[in-house]
């Protein structure tokens, strides 16, 4: 029998956890209910109680229970029993009774819910449902494939409005958790960036490395995407990495919405995999509608472009351009495994070409020789006379994949 896990506060929301509790159990779901609230007395007995989370966390509830809302304690408390429910939601997925974790939430219940729940492997059903899902929610997904889901009312009390969402919320976890598993692929992995201007090149490549046997893994060069390419290597699922898009460096030095953080082009060189690197739309700063870009980017120098309504693409002036060529290179001198950095003369992305937006081959020509005059002297680095997103380029980049892979297996 599948196995769900609630976890979550029932000395606030015990009422709305029995609710779901007993749908889950009306379609032929085990449930483990596992208590993380600190504030009072659960309204039921869970499976797994407060004080069980507090001592897994090396504590005890007495020592981190606090009178009201507010107190200073709050937040030591919420750290212990956010990282005791860790140990014991991995205790339940080696029992095997932990199929999928399901959770409500306000704002700090959805923080500590969601923290747990990103360090649950990918594929294992993660829903919240929250009064925070209509906003941000980045903070709480990060590049987890957790799902997010608006309560619209607050987490209290069942009414017209709560139980059909708190029941469509069991039905979706019931849903995820008894889909029928299929076999995954035994073939390498290899990660793949892309975004919407380099999608003709990325996925001509994707379509190679499955036709070499690979497992082309394709992130979007969003921020969570490189996040989480940065992940997968460190879980050591990757052999390789195909970078073809690498913005969001730029993104990250010019304060940019597409940030990827620090470890950005550093993960795979530092775990020694065989990377092919491409400077794919590394003149483009992201920010989102257009009234979000700062006055300092809209001063008419640098070329904008409204992508879509929630996206907005600046183009990078050519000292600016240099110095993220410049990061790009020191990271990539870090890398201790096989590399091969590839450069398209003819444009780094769709807005830059001729006749584009962002075409500027002064800019681009400084670009390639910062990258070729800063990169470590045995890195290979080779220039081809084509756009980024032409057949050849792409063809070429697959086949300088294919020539580093045995170097590393």
């Amino acid at each position: 029998m599948a196995t769900a896990v609630l976890l979550g506060t029932l000395d606030t929301k015990g009422r709305e956890y029995a609710f779901v509790r007993d749908e889950l159990t009306s379609r032929g779901i085990e449930v483990v209910v596992v208590d993380i609230g600190v504030l009072g007395e659960p309204s039921f007995a869970p499976d797994v109680t407060s004080a069980d989370v507090a001592e897994a966390a090396g504590s005890s509830l007495g020592a981190l229970r606090f009178a009201r809302e507010g107190s200073d304690t709050r937040a030591v408390a919420l750290e212990a029993m956010q990282d005791g429910a860790v140990r014991v939601i991995a205790d339940l997925r080696v029992a095997g009774r932990c199929d999928g974790v399901l959770g409500l939430g306000g704002s700090g219940g959805t923080a500590l819910i969601s923290a747990v729940m990103r360090t649950l492997p990918l594929g294992v059903p993660k829903l919240v449902v929250s009064t925070m899902a209509s906003g941000d929610v980045g903070a709480y997904v990060g590049s987890s494939d957790l799902c997010i889901m608006h309560s619209v009312t607050d987490i209290a009390g069942l009414n017209r409005i709560s139980r059909p969402i708190l029941r469509n919320a069991a039905g979706a976890l019931a849903g995820m958790i008894t889909t029928a598993p299929t076999a995954e692929t035994d073939r390498p992995a290899v990660g793949l960036t892309m975004l919407g201007v380099t999608t003709p090149g990325a996925l001509r490549i994707a379509q190679r490395l499955e036709d070499m046997g690979f497992d082309p893994i394709v992130f979007h060069a969003v921020g969570s995407g490189g996040r989480a390419l940065g992940e997968l290597v460190d879980q050591g699922i990757l052999v390789g990495v195909v970078d073809f898009t690498v913005k969001e460096i730029t993104d990250e030095l010019f304060g940019g919405v597409f940030d990827a953080g620090p470890r950005r082009l550093v993960a795979a060189g530092e775990a020694a995999l065989p990377q092919v690197v491409i400077p794919g739309a590394i003149e483009v700063l992201n920010f989102g509608a257009v009234d979000t870009v700062p006055v300092t980017f809209r001063d008419g120098i640098r070329p904008l472009v409204r992508h879509n309504a929630q996206v907005t693409a600046v183009r990078l002036t050519a000292a600016e351009s240099v110095a993220a060529a410049r990061v790009m290179a020191d990271r990539l001198n870090r890398s201790v495994g096989p590399l091969h950095v590839l450069i398209p003369t003819e444009g780094f992305d769709s807005y830059d070409q001729a006749g584009g937006p962002f075409w500027d081959p002064a800019a681009d020509a400084a670009v390639v020789d910062e990258l070729e005059r800063r990169l470590r002297p045995d890195i290979r680095v080779t220039t081809i006379a084509a756009h980024i997103n032409d057949r050849v380029f792409a063809d070429a980049v697959a086949d300088a994949f294919l020539e580093l892979v045995p170097l590393a297996l």
